[in-house]
C-alpha cells in the first residue's frame, strides 16, 4: 500500500511500562504524554522522559500541553529527544510558533469541533490555514475542558475537502474506528487517528484513565488496519494536490 494512504495511529495518555510496551507491540506509529497538570492521565517531564526512553526506532513522542508557557514547554521537551508538541488550549498561530522555535521542534494543533448536530458551525478550513505552520490538525470533540472526554463528533459535518494533514480523535475505539477512517479519509491530505479513553482498562462500568488495555489496543490497531484496503479497494483515497 502507498505510504501516503497508510493511516498511522497514536496512543495518548500513556503513564505505565506496560502500556508504552504494549503500544510499540501492537504497531503504533506513536504514542503520546499529557503534560497538562490537570488532567488524570498528567505525568511529568521526567517521567514522560522515562517511558520515552523505551521507545524503538521510528515510533514518535508526542507531548501535549494546554496553554503552556514557551520557556516551560522547551524545558520539558529537553527531556524526551525527538519528541513532537501538541496543543490542545487555546494558543493562537502566534503562540505556538513561538513554543515550537523556543523547543526547536514541530507541532501539532488540537482543533475542537462541537458536538451536536444543532451546534455552532465549525471553520475547518479557516483554522487549517490560521494554524498552516502545524505538521497536522487534530480534530478532537469540544467538551468542558480540554480534551475530548471520549466523545465523537459527527464526523459526516466536516467540510469535503482539507487541504492538510488530519489526525482524527474523540470517541474513537475498536469498534468506530473503521468507520471514522471511511468518513473522514477522502476529506484530507493524509489521515493519522488518535486514542486515549477508548483503549482504557474499564472496570464495573468506569473507565481508569492513564491505565490501557493491551488486547484493546491490540483491536484499536487491527481496526486500523482493516479499514485502508477498503479504501484503497473504493478509490476513497483523495491524491493530495501536486
Amino acid at each position: 500500500m502507498n505510504s501516503a494512504s497508510r493511516t498511522r495511529i497514536k496512543i495518548c495518555g500513556l503513564t505505565r511500562e506496560q502500556d508504552v510496551d504494549a503500544a510499540v507491540a501492537a504497531g503504533a506509529d506513536a504514542v503520546g504524554f499529557v503534560l497538562y497538570e490537570k488532567s488524570p492521565r498528567h505525568v511529568t517531564p521526567k517521567r514522560a522522559g522515562e517511558l520515552a526512553r523505551r521507545l524503538p526506532p521510528f515510533v514518535t513522542p508526542v507531548l501535549l500541553f494546554v496553554n503552556e508557557d514557551a520557556a516551560r514547554i522547551a524545558a520539558a521537551s529537553a527531556h524526551i529527544p525527538g519528541a513532537l508538541l501538541q496543543f490542545h488550549g487555546e494558543e493562537t498561530p502566534e503562540d505556538c510558533e513561538t513554543a515550537a522555535r523556543a523547543a526547536q521542534r514541530r507541532y501539532l494543533r488540537a482543533a475542537r469541533i462541537p458536538l451536536g448536530d444543532g451546534a455552532a458551525p465549525f471553520d475547518l478550513v479557516k483554522f487549517a490555514s490560521d494554524y498552516s505552520s502545524a505538521q497536522a490538525i487534530l480534530l478532537d470533540a469540544h467538551v468542558e475542558g480540554y480534551g475530548g472526554g471520549g466523545k465523537a463528533f459527527n464526523w459526516s459535518r466536516l467540510p469535503p475537502s482539507v487541504n492538510c494533514h488530519l489526525v482524527l480523535s474523540g470517541g474513537l475505539t475498536p469498534a468506530n474506528v473503521t468507520d471514522g477512517i471511511l468518513q473522514v479519509r477522502p476529506r484530507c491530505t493524509t489521515l493519522a487517528v488518535d486514542v486515549s479513553s477508548g483503549v482504557e482498562v474499564s472496570s464495573g462500568g468506569t473507565t481508569l484513565k492513564g491505565i490501557k488495555d493491551a488486547e484493546k489496543i491490540h483491536r484499536f490497531v487491527a481496526a486500523v488496519r482493516a479499514a485502508d484496503p477498503q479504501l484503497a479497494e473504493n478509490h476513497h483515497v483523495r491524491v493530495p494536490p501536486a
